[in-house]
């Protein structure tokens, strides 16, 4: 089934992640499949979030993170769980917004022009299955706002899915 996706014209960030995670709900229902869903959430965040230059999910697999579903420039393939702000944010399980990627310890630079970034983990049942990681060209691209609807964007994504 196709999706016909709408620009999002919005006054505020709560405003653009309301209507985000509404058509996120549409282009993923009656589908079921994990990669598939990834890979539709990717394509729909660069589509419709501005200022972006990667968008995509690294997965956790054999203790480590791999690259997963992504749009965007050719990326890092793997990321050891606790180094760099995806893994990080894996360590953790918490949502981590750098402002400044060139001020994060261990920074792990895939595209010299991402300037800042976002990484949400993908947890269900308890269990961490990877993460949602956004790049941006620009310097404090993301803030709370941004990890609130990102997070709502991944219970969605959870939900509409047969995760692994």
């Amino acid at each position: 089934m196709s999706h016909a996706v709408a620009a999002i014209q919005a006054s505020s960030k709560s405003e653009f992640y309301a209507a985000f995670n509404r058509q996120l709900e549409a282009v993923l229902h009656g589908e079921r499949d994990w990669v598939c869903n990834l890979a539709q959430m990717s394509a729909l965040l660069m589509q419709t979030l501005p200022d972006l230059n990667w968008a995509g999910f690294y997965l956790l697999k054999d203790g480590g993170l791999v690259l997963g579903p992504f749009q965007g420039k050719v990326a890092c393939v793997r990321i050891a769980v606790g180094k760099g702000v995806c893994g990080t944010a894996a360590a953790q399980r918490e949502t981590v917004v750098v402002p400044n990627v060139h001020d994060f310890p261990g920074h792990i630079a895939c595209d010299s022009a991402s300037n800042s970034e976002v990484v949400v983990p993908l947890l269900h049942d308890g269990r961490l299955l990877g993460v949602l990681d956004l790049d941006s060209p620009q310097l404090n691209r993301f803030d709370a706002d941004d990890a609130r609807g990102l997070e709502r964007a991944v219970k969605i994504l959870l939900t509409a899915s047969d995760a692994p």
